[in-house]
């Protein structure tokens, strides 16, 4: 058996509740990990609202890290004993064990501690995949801008330091003062609080009236329309969430005056989708982490049964950088 947290309908934090389900055994293709910390990302708050619909009742969680306690059969990357860590569909993370599919589940490189790989396989592969596999047609060289909202959080705060690594400039927006200073500690070039002042204009002024190549968007239908203006002449316009609500329909025809730009929705877990890919996105997040290039901070940490809580200080903005829960 296993404490985890369950919803039977969709809507708000009150609807998740802490209880035993059965674990049992791992098939083929799967293992059984028992968790050490478990982390919180805002698709997590998707999928309990109902914006992104699963079938009742959903265990929740999309990433932890733990260790390893049973083997199906095929499973040959992974041993009993091993640390290991992940993001991975279906959900399910939000408990002390659980039973799942094998391939995206990575062993974890003994100088990472199991908070960090609880807090960072979500994010840090996500602001992998963005800088370095989803790219505007003329790609990205050294000193290049790109702009990347929502900069203070989880994903933003390793964003921006993956971005200084590589040599990219890179302008974050933030809500408050407070985490544009976070953001500017972490590695971005310029900072723009969206609250005071206007990006759009701040961009242009920035990039001397050229916008950038890319603009890398997790927030939504708040910054969508402005975003798009951000952009140079064949850029590219990356949205892989929704904090502010879904962007509206619009009309591609409106991309072709704006200057022939190109759009993508993209998701982590597209690239998750073989244990190669996934063994490739790990290992370069594994790789800059070790190298002290990025640096996983983890700014809050709550107990799984206070779960609720954990959601609502996240839905209202109370936090920066990376949230795990602890058993």
């Amino acid at each position: 058996m296993s404490k985890a947290v369950v919803i039977d309908q969709a809507g708000g934090p009150e609807n998740m509740k802490l209880v035993d389900v059965e674990v049992g055994q791992p098939g083929p293709g799967e293992i059984r990990i028992r968790h050490k910390a478990i982390g919180l990302n805002y698709i997590d708050v998707y999928q309990r609202s109902g914006l992104y619909p699963f079938p009742m009742p959903l265990k929740l969680g999309m990433e932890a890290s733990g260790v390893i306690e049973a083997v199906g059969e095929g499973v040959t990357h992974l041993k009993v004993g091993d640390r290991a860590a992940y993001a991975s569909n279906p959900p399910g993370s939000y408990s002390e064990a659980r039973v799942m599919p094998a391939k995206t589940v990575c062993k974890l490189p003994d100088g990472i501690s199991f908070e960090t790989g609880a807090a960072m396989m979500l994010k840090g592969m996500t602001a992998g995949y963005l800088l370095k596999r989803t790219l505007p047609v003329a790609g990205l060289q050294k000193g290049d801008h790109v702009l990347f909202h929502a900069a203070a959080g989880g994903v933003g705060l390793i964003a921006c330091q993956w971005a200084k690594a590589l040599g990219l400039q890179l302008i974050g927006t933030a809500g408050s003062d407070a985490k544009c200073e976070l953001a500017k500690q972490y590695g971005a070039a310029h900072v723009i609080n969206y609250s005071k002042e206007d990006f759009l204009v701040r961009v242009k002024d920035i990039t001397g009236g050229k916008g950038v190549k890319v603009v890398y968007d997790s927030v939504g239908k708040d910054t969508w329309d402005k975003s798009l203006d951000c952009l140079q002449p064949f850029g590219l316009m990356a949205s892989f969430g929704n904090a502010s609500g879904p962007v509206p329909p619009f009309s591609p025809g409106i991309l072709g005056p704006k200057g022939s730009l190109y759009v993508t929705r993209c998701t982590l877990f597209t690239h998750l989708a073989t244990r190669e890919s996934s063994q490739a996105l790990a290992d370069e997040l594994f790789n800059v982490v070790l190298s002290g290039a990025v640096k996983i901070p983890i700014d809050q940490t709550y107990p799984l049964d206070q779960v609720q809580q954990a959601h609502r200080d996240l839905e209202a903005r109370k936090t920066t950088g990376c949230t795990i829960m602890t058993l």
